[in-house]
């Protein structure tokens, strides 16, 4: 089934909805969320919880692309299962070093404490658009994904070394681009 008609399904509140979904995007959204944790069990009660939270949100809402705001909904409670671990000195999984990686690149406090998110999540959009295509992709897929440097380099056949490094310059370069900005990094 196409996504406008699981979109229907949703609005419509008929249950088919959610097996719909959960068939077409559960692989995708495992992936990410298994990435964030490293644990298949705790990613699977994320991707059951973003389909609720579908259920919950669809009406009022009506996403434009299924795909990108159940991976969303995924990847947002993967992040905070992790805060949660790392609260009770659990640990993470790989996700955890690419969230601290970045976090250098935001406010010592809470990106959300001190900014308005969309406006943060606008002006990193603008800076991702300026970047080449490879160090985009890279970029996505360390910092959305969750991937590790070994398996980036692997998708896009170049080297360990490549990816570090260009992931720490595209760091620096955002950080200076949200300085510019205004933003307190």
């Amino acid at each position: 089934m196409d996504d406008s008609g699981i979109v229907w399904l949703f609005l419509a509140r008929d249950e088919r909805a959610i097996a719909e979904a959960q068939e077409k995007y559960e692989r995708y959204c495992l992936s990410i969320a298994v990435n964030i944790l490293g644990d298949r069990t705790d990613a699977e009660e994320c991707f059951n919880d973003a389909l609720l939270a579908a259920w919950q949100l669809i009406p009022p809402n009506c996403p434009y692309s299924l795909a990108t705001f159940l991976g969303r909904l995924t990847r947002n409670g993967a992040i905070n299962m992790l805060k949660m671990r790392c609260t009770q000195k659990r640990g993470g999984g790989a996700g955890e070093l690419a969230l601290e990686e970045l976090q250098e690149c935001s406010a010592a406090g809470s990106v959300e404490e001190e900014l308005d998110r969309s406006e943060l999540e606008k002006a990193i959009n603008r800076f991702l658009a300026r970047l080449t295509v490879s160090n985009r992709k890279m970029f996505i897929l360390r910092y959305w994904y969750c991937y590790s440097v070994r398996e980036i380099a692997l998708r896009l056949g170049t080297t360990e070394n490549t990816v570090s490094v260009t992931l720490n310059r595209t760091r620096k370069k955002l950080r200076e681009y949200l300085k510019k900005r205004g933003y307190n990094v």
